[in-house]
């Protein structure tokens, strides 16, 4: 577990590398890297007023979501690699 512990609406999230085969093992050639990718929510912050609005969080450790390659910053920390985004940046639940 990270010692990272995210502010506000941060949520902190490590990304899920993606398949270059099939399952077949067929290898996937100029497979997009602009579209959105799957990660493992590992902290959140706790929410609260931001910009006078009060924002609840809807993400907990464990979840798998999906977010957009170029959202939120990416961290390396401890050998390994994270990123910290909004939560309003997450486009979806997996599973």
């Amino acid at each position: 577990m990270a010692e990272i512990k995210p502010l506000l609406d941060k949520v902190l999230v490590k990304l899920e590398k993606p398949e270059e085969t099939t399952r077949a093992g067929i290898i996937v050639a100029g497979k997009s890297k602009d579209q959105p990718i799957i990660a493992t929510v590992i902290a959140r912050g706790p929410g609260g007023m931001i910009d006078g609005k009060e924002v609840k969080m809807y993400v907990e450790s464990g979840d798998k979501v999906i977010i957009n390659k170029y959202s939120g910053t990416e961290i390396s920390y401890k050998g390994e690699e994270y990123t910290i985004l909004s939560q309003r940046d997450i486009l979806a639940f997996v599973g």
